[in-house]
């Protein structure tokens, strides 16, 4: 009883995805459903964050879904679906950002102050091995050092 439970509720989580993409949704040509939906697994959902557009059953995910599939029937590209929908919503609705120099200073400013801050201990290190550590010894000490030394 317990296995067929189980079952029952992996086959609903599995199908969860699938009901996302409406069938009134669907171009009806092949290639372009095909286009449509890599390029919707491309995009955020601006409601959800961590779905695509094609994962997401949000309304606004069912707008995007529906934006791109017209942009792909009006003959546009996929970098000109992808640049207009980024024109609208800006750079966060794509799940893969684009290099650009804000990315690149995004993921490069960590791993420079990493860097910086392992030189700035390797330096401070150094110049400190070559300080002498403590005061001189004083005429006294200095006397009965010589004298435990020559015992």
């Amino acid at each position: 009883m317990m296995r067929r439970l189980l079952l029952a509720v992996v086959l609903l989580l599995m199908a969860a995805p699938a009901l996302a993409v409406n069938p009134d949704e669907v171009l009806t040509d092949p290639a372009l459903e095909a286009r449509a939906r890599a390029l919707s697994a491309e995009l955020r959902c601006m409601v959800c964050q961590n779905q695509s557009i094609d994962d997401s059953n949000a309304d606004l995910a069912k707008d995007l879904r529906l934006l791109v599939r017209e942009r792909i029937t009006d003959g546009d590209s996929d970098e000109a679906v992808l640049t207009y929908i980024v024109s609208r919503y800006g750079e966060f609705v794509l799940l893969k950002p684009r290099v650009s120099m804000k990315t690149v200073l995004l993921w490069g400013a960590p791993v420079l102050l990493v860097l910086a801050g392992g030189l700035s201990l390797l330096v401070f290190a150094r110049r400190r091995a070559g300080k002498p550590t403590g005061s001189k010894l004083t005429a006294d000490e200095q006397a009965r050092l010589s004298e435990l030394l020559k015992k």
